[in-house]
């Protein structure tokens, strides 16, 4: 029972967390669902580049994330002994890093085309995805930023703020989609490369505001974020780089199994890979659930750890792993029930290939209903191992799962086996069950030799 005894005020407490950071998370992705919908009824082909080069994208994209999520669990340690110096350090060395990161991966998102053709893509789609890329690269310092302020307020547990910012924001790339890619109000009609115009300023205008907010904030300008931050501080540098450089290759590998999941779908054909991002949106829209859940958890954690309290770090993985299991069980309803209105709502009803999309996109999301389970369950269990700072086992096990079982298996089951979309992503499904498993044994192993009362 004394295990327990903090299980409800920690599910308060994940739920005041969580809800804001998921909000946020949704918000933020919704820009990029606008973008699909948008683009979905403007044509097929541009819906199609727009999935393959938004694959590419994030898979890139999401190691910068590493040094933006090392930043949380740091931050959120530092705050729990009152040590402010720490909190400004760690939080300045993450912005380093991603900026660093940035600089270091714009080659290849600028010459993207090279790659696609390499990897046998239609050379329309490769070139149309090819020119988005090329604009659609400024946001990605931007972004990354967001992420690492993210991470530094949402481990001091200030989240409403940014939740409204990108809520603004989401607003203003919706109009700016509007305008840019169908030529409204005297623009020039643009088409995809619109939406990656709209998508840029969106992301600089939420930084902006971000920024703003912490430095006019009462208890957080104290921290002085921006001030001489173009000092370096080795020190923090290195152990941000340490922390975070194992969760980077962790969603890499992930995204690695996604991105081949996609170039699999364009090598079925583009209508599968059209459905594919289509799947992929709502898929993900669910996850920006989960992940808002678990990054609570992972705030939570670690307060907990750097108290030494057994207690509450017990009631915050209970907590959050039933909150998130409610989440998967509605979502999964959702898409057993109603699966060809979803994928309709991003087609033009005039598209005569509407029809065939809508039932390729209806066979994923009955495969994304086992999906959703193993998606949240390692989404969970890594980002608990996190606020307990364990990143390298969980970096060999999202290696060993997604690219030695889950990539081969998209392929072997949808294309050797002929069993085309559906077969993907049952590879999908056999990447991440394995993911999941593994890391439970890993979470279950550290809990077990933790040295402190549980």
């Amino acid at each position: 029972m004394s295990k327990l005894q903090n299980l409800k005020p920690q599910l308060k407490s994940i739920l005041t967390l969580g809800l804001p950071l998921a909000g946020t998370h949704l918000a933020q992705f919704s820009i990029h669902i606008v973008d699909t919908i948008m683009l979905g009824w403007y044509g097929i082909p541009e819906l199609a580049a727009c999935a393959l080069s938004g694959v590419f994208f994030f898979s890139i994209m999401t190691f910068g994330l590493g040094f933006a999520f090392a930043v949380m669990p740091m931050v959120a340690s530092a705050a729990s002994k009152g040590d402010d110096i720490r909190v400004r350090r760690v939080t300045r060395m993450g912005m380093w890093l991603s900026v660093i990161f940035v600089v270091l991966t714009f080659p290849i998102l600028f010459w993207s085309e090279i790659i696609f053709l390499s990897l046998g893509q239609d050379p329309m789609i490769a070139a149309l995805s090819a020119v988005y890329l090329r604009v659609l690269v400024i946001a990605m310092a931007p972004m990354l930023l967001i992420m690492v302020l993210s991470s530094y307020l949402s481990a001091l547990e200030k989240t409403k703020a940014i939740l409204w910012i990108t809520l603004i924001s989401v607003v203003l790339n919706s109009g700016l989609n509007w305008i840019f890619i169908f030529g409204k109000l005297g623009f020039p009609e643009l088409g995809l490369t619109g939406a990656a115009v709209a998508s840029v300023a969106a992301q600089l205008i939420a930084l902006w505001a971000v920024v703003l907010y912490i430095s006019k904030h009462k208890e957080l300008k104290n921290h002085t974020i921006f001030v001489r931050i173009y000092k370096v501080d080795w020190d923090a540098f290195i152990e941000v780089f340490r922390l975070g450089w194992p969760i980077g290759l962790t969603h890499l590998a992930e995204t690695f199994l996604f991105a081949s999941a996609g170039f699999f779908m364009g090598l079925v054909s583009t209508e599968a890979l059209a459905a594919h991002g289509i799947a992929m949106e709502v898929v993900a829209l669910t996850f920006m659930l989960h992940l808002g859940l678990s990054k609570a958890a992972t705030v939570r954690v670690s307060y907990a750890l750097g108290v030494r309290d057994g207690s509450s770090l017990i009631g915050a993985i209970i907590g959050a792993s039933v909150l998130s299991l409610s989440v998967v069980f509605c979502t999964v309803i959702v898409f057993l029930t109603i699966p060809d209105v979803i994928v309709s709502l991003f087609l033009n009803p005039e598209d005569p290939q509407r029809g065939n999309i809508i039932a390729i996109g209806v066979s994923l999301l009955t495969v994304g209903a086992i999906y959703q389970l193993t998606d949240a369950g390692q989404v969970m269990i890594l980002s608990i191992l996190r606020g307990l700072q364990d990143t390298k086992v969980p970096m060999f096990v999202a290696a060993f799962g997604y690219l030695i079982i889950g990539a081969p298996m998209c392929y072997f089951v949808g294309i050797y086996l002929g069993y085309g979309a559906p077969g993907v992503w049952m590879g999908l499904v056999a990447g991440l069950g394995v993911v999941c498993f593994l890391l439970g044994l890993r979470l279950l192993f550290i809990l077990k030799n933790l040295k402190m009362t549980l």
